[in-house]
């Protein structure tokens, strides 16, 4: 049967015979047995080189739509036509959990950036240390560094795992050996691993409320049922736990989203509380290496005499959320399950870039990095406090707050209308209404300042107060 081709202006000349041929052996057009023209013959009607319609044959010979005869040529394979299914019917019988249906969108909100951004938990990622890094990993993937591109030890590299251990213990006060971390790919794998492993389906979990509203999803997402705990100025309401919670889920250093620290008297009560009810703590110190006033804070983990404290933490802040890299601390009576609840996930988080961070921490640059860092964020965290203090007065009230990426402010109206307006205005910045799950609001704003330029915050906030009104 004569092939017949055609070439639209500007398409590749292989894909383009491989696709015409393909539709032809679909439509039955070509049929089984029918034979192809020799690769020197097409090439020469359709004016390309042998190679290009020899690729193409070869692509549609694996795929099961040709076969090569020796000294008789190509023939279209029998069976060739059903080799493809049709296209599949837009509606499905499948259905997932009914959990699912009631789960938000998964976010997009990362993904574009604003004019003024001032959403929370967004680093500046002009500051990361591209030079260094791109030199880093190219020293992993060398030839002679060939074993890190195979499996891992799913609990982490050795040398990151021992970098961690070295860094939060001198930075964060954290006691842990290298056999105590397990490497996560970033915070939220890490609680999900922990509530793997402690939380049956019907078990009861408490979180901050308002809180981060990931890991209370999350647990919901596994069958448990999860409790929003009040926040006040002293940190999460102890005494406002359920007693049945096995787990309970806590931002001490730097409450998301107030901002505030949890005093001493409320982590020694929480510690208590969960010794008395043999429940477990997962503490989240997310963003604690920017602390702009006042001593280090005792961590919980440093408090616990019972070993009941899970202490998380992530490297997105601090370098880039791309790279998926957290840990957590673990008692060692866990440790087995964790690392066993971590191989089933996903093995291990990437080698190379595991690799590369140890060698970064080795040689002091991620300890310089965050420095320079503190440096430029309290610039901001001092600027958005001035503004909010000077230009909203009588329409918010700043919560005190010395560390972190971000900063809230109480409003006495519902703040949701407010930041879908600033949007439109090229403001990015979420409300404190979108991080409660009970029925008593709090209304106000949260400003991060991570990813805004410090000369670009007065002119931010100067837009967003006009959309206010008056007081």
């Amino acid at each position: 049967m004569d092939v017949h081709i055609e070439f639209e202006p500007g398409g590749g000349r292989r894909d383009e015979i491989y696709r015409q041929l393909r539709a032809a052996i679909l439509d039955g057009r070509l049929r089984a047995g029918d034979p192809l023209p020799p690769t020197r013959e097409l090439a020469k009607r359709v004016e390309v080189s042998r190679n290009t319609v020899s690729a193409a044959y070869d692509r549609l010979t694996a795929e099961g739509f040709l076969e090569a005869r020796v000294g008789s040529g190509t023939f279209v394979r029998d069976g060739a036509g059903r080799a493809v299914r049709p296209e599949p019917s837009a509606r499905s019988p499948l259905r997932p959990v009914e959990i699912w249906d009631a789960m938000p969108d998964a976010p997009r909100s990362f993904v574009t950036t604003a004019e003024f951004d001032f959403r929370a938990g967004v680093p500046d990622l002009r500051r990361f240390p591209f030079d260094t890094w791109r030199r880093l990993v190219a020293n992993q993937l060398r030839e002679s560094a060939a074993d890190v591109l195979t499996y891992g030890d799913p609990q982490g590299h050795p040398k990151l795992r021992a970098a961690i251990a070295r860094q939060i213990g001198l930075s964060r006060g954290v006691r842990a050996e290298p056999d105590d971390v397990l490497v996560t790919g970033g915070a939220q794998q890490a609680i999900d691993l922990i509530a793997r492993i402690l939380l049956r389906p019907g078990e009861h979990a408490a979180v901050e409320d308002p809180g981060y509203p990931p890991p209370r999803l999350l647990f919901q997402t596994l069958g448990a049922r999860v409790h929003a705990v009040p926040v006040d100025d002293e940190g999460l309401v102890v005494d406002a736990i359920p007693a049945g919670c096995r787990l309970v889920y806590v931002t001490p250093s730097h409450q998301y989203p107030f901002g505030t620290a949890m005093s001493l008297r409320r982590r020694l009560a929480l510690l208590d509380w969960a010794e008395r009810h043999d429940a477990a703590i997962i503490e989240d110190d997310y963003d604690t290496e920017f602390r702009y006033a006042g001593r280090p804070l005792e961590p919980l983990h440093s408090l616990d005499s019972s070993n009941r404290v899970l202490y998380i933490g992530s490297f997105s802040k601090v370098l880039a959320p791309g790279l998926r890299l957290g840990f957590l601390v673990a008692p060692p009576s866990l440790r087995v399950a964790l690392t066993k609840a971590k191989s089933l996930t996903d093995w291990q988080t990437s080698n190379p870039i595991q690799a590369a961070l140890a060698q970064f921490m080795d040689e002091g640059g991620f300890a310089r990095h965050v420095r320079a860092s503190r440096r430029e964020y309290e610039a901001r965290h001092a600027l958005v406090g001035r503004v909010l203090a000077r230009d909203f007065a009588g329409l918010l009230t700043p919560i005190p707050s010395s560390a972190g990426l971000h900063v809230s402010a109480f409003a006495s109206t519902d703040m949701r209308p407010i930041v879908k307006a600033a949007r439109k205005a090229g403001i990015r910045l979420y409300s404190l209404e979108g991080f409660t799950a009970r029925k008593e609001e709090v209304h106000g704003l949260v400003f991060g300042y991570g990813a805004i330029p410090l000369d670009r915050i007065e002119p931010g906030l100067r837009r967003l107060r006009g959309l206010m009104g008056e007081p």
